[in-house]
Formats: structure tokens, C-alpha cells, sequence
């Protein structure tokens, strides 16, 4: 469980959670990182995550690496 201590989790770093084409944002923030290449995502531009895993993507090309169809980027 994520708590207000964690050290990989930045103030301005939102808890969300992933629903199918839509998102509920549980913790207030800016941004979500990538699953894959842990670069931060504004909310703004969050257009591709995984409802069964509850991860976010920062592209087409992440998505498809966590479906291990290609190498990490």
C-alpha cells in the first residue's frame, strides 16, 4: 500500500485509479509515471494505461513493450 511516506512517490505525483476509457484520480497531483520508462505523465496527456494491471503509459510504444512485444525503451 502507498502511503504519504514513500520515497518514490513525489508530492506532486497523483494516485490514480485506471477504470475502462477513464481514470478516478484517488491522490491529487500533476502527473503519473510511466510504468515503463518512469518518466512522469501530466494528467492532461494521460491517454494509455492498463485497467488490469493499473499502470499508465507515456506511449503506443510503452503499451506495447508491457505486452512484451518488444525490448525496453
Amino acid at each position: 500500500m502507498l502511503t504519504r511516506l514513500d520515497p518514490k512517490i513525489s508530492r506532486d505525483e497523483a494516485l490514480i485509479e485506471f477504470l475502462d476509457g477513464d481514470f478516478r484520480v484517488i491522490k491529487p497531483g500533476k502527473f503519473v509515471r510511466c510504468a515503463v520508462t518512469g518518466e512522469p505523465i501530466l494528467l492532461d496527456d494521460l491517454r494509455y494505461w492498463s485497467v488490469a494491471k493499473q499502470e499508465a503509459y507515456s506511449s503506443r510504444d510503452a503499451v506495447l513493450v508491457s505486452l512484451g512485444a518488444k525490448e525496453k525503451i
